[in-house]
């Protein structure tokens, strides 16, 4: 089977967490919610728990050595059947990915019009982005259908030529871009300097128990946790790898390229008096366009180098999403990888097409579920639902079901008997608590 080499893991695993909540949903929520207490507490919460919960699911991959589904059968001393029924939490990655390459494609949108006059001001730059969620159901279908030959192409190279491939060029690129920028940001004076303060002066004040589990659920699902992607990638790592480094390596990654996309996002922002609290793709598309074009030439540059740095995080996010499944059908059924991702990728893309087309105004009416577009539908159930039962169920599955021994085993060369039993003692008792509380805050708000 084709591994990972270690860094090829680290920077493929750092790619799946790296995605596009990078560049509006972390710094959004650092902004509007403490600035450096939340960045405080997210790092409290990320390695007291997330971290915690990410060990337990690459002990699955790693001690299994195959697609969730059979890793869970193989561990699982009794009960073998029904414990594998929880590799299939993996459908969520496939429903994750189908409706994010769809907002990948509205990225490769706006490079194109990074090329091109960039939106004045905010009111021509919103048209342009309801246009193209509303009336431009062509361009929408034709640039997620790139995005989705793009992903697909990789994941049919496998592990090392496609996806280890993949990351270990997009990963450093992207990390090239974002200094580039952030170093333009350093210019612009009063504006940078505002958005340092914004995103680094503490206000404890803001921090409330609301804030708690939103930047918990933050944590958890910024790493990938929850749709088999870690397992999965897990299986394929060589022996000798330190799993707590690499862990580690991973969430400082993630946690770095959010705050450098916060600094170059804020600082445009503040020097022109744009919204602070516009969050989502609203802040990316529609405000931070705007501000470019203030710029000239040299805006349309940074626009470019922008939206494809948004470009390689949500790739290299997507092709993780179809790993797993495809890993399980060429095992299951001994399907060639080509065969299994053609039966994925009808079904990505006719999903996607629909959440397309529940935002296209002549149709979207006939998409419209439980009060919501289709798109939103998918992202609501696997944000608010699969994710944390997935959780929830593999913290329970290692902290309980696994063998204690097998586990310092595996984790003993890369940390104390003190720590383990640390780790095993909060994966045990306080990781599924915590989703839970994320589950029911996410579902009642």
């Amino acid at each position: 089977m084709n591994k990972f080499s270690k860094i090829g893991f680290v920077l493929a695993m750092a790619g799946s967490a790296v995605g596009l909540g990078n560049a509006w949903k972390f710094p959004t929520m650092v902004g509007n919610n403490g600035g450096s207490a939340f960045i405080v507490l997210y790092l409290v919460l990320t390695f007291g728990i997330a971290f915690v919960a990410f060990l337990a699911e690459l002990s699955i991959g790693k001690l299994g050595e195959t697609d969730p589904v059979h890793s869970l059968y193989k561990l699982a001393p009794k009960h073998k059947k029904q414990w594998s029924l929880a590799g299939f939490f993996m459908i969520g990655a496939v429903l994750i990915a189908s409706f994010y390459m769809v907002v990948i494609g509205w990225i490769v949108k706006y490079i194109y019009i990074s090329f091109s006059s960039l939106p004045s001001d905010t009111t021509q730059s919103g048209a342009i982005f309801e246009s193209l969620l509303f009336s431009e159901a062509l361009n929408s279908i034709l640039c997620f259908t790139l995005v989705f030959i793009i992903v697909f192409y990789v994941v049919s190279k496998g592990i090392k030529s496609g996806i280890e491939r993949l990351n270990v060029w997009m990963m450093p690129t992207l990390f090239i871009l974002l200094l580039v920028m952030f170093f333009y940001s350093l210019s612009m004076g009063d504006g940078f300097l505002k958005a340092v303060s914004f995103l680094f002066v503490p206000d404890f004040s803001k921090i409330t128990p609301e804030i708690v589990l939103q930047a918990l659920g933050l944590a958890f699902f910024s790493l990938s946790m929850g749709v088999c992607v870690v397992p999965t990638y897990a299986a394929s790592l060589p022996d000798g790898t330190n799993l707590v480094k690499s862990t580690l390596s991973i969430i400082f990654i993630n946690i770095l390229i959010g705050i450098m996309m916060g600094l170059v996002v804020f600082t445009f922002v503040f020097a022109y008096s744009g919204d602070t609290t516009q969050g989502g793709p609203g802040l990316i598309f529609v405000s931070l366009t705007t501000l470019f074009a203030k710029l000239g030439v040299a805006g349309n540059v940074l626009a470019v180098a922008f939206f494809t740095s948004l470009l390689f995080a949500g790739i290299t996010s997507a092709v993780s999403m179809i790993e797993p499944f495809a890993f399980y059908l060429i095992n299951k059924f001994g399907f060639t990888r080509k065969k299994a991702l053609v039966m994925i990728a009808v079904f990505v893309y006719i999903l996607g097409i629909f959440c397309v087309l529940s935002y296209y105004k002549p149709t979207s009416e006939n998409f419209v579920f439980f009060n919501k577009p289709f798109f939103d539908v998918l992202d609501y159930l696997t944000s608010n639902i699969i994710m944390p039962l997935a959780a929830i169920t593999f913290s329970i599955f290692v902290g309980f079901v696994l063998k204690k021994e097998g586990l310092f085993i595996l984790f003993s060369t890369f940390m104390s008997k003190n720590l383990f039993e640390i780790w095993y003692f909060m994966l045990r008792f306080v990781v599924p608590v915590a989703v839970f509380a994320i589950m029911l805050y996410q579902i009642l708000k």
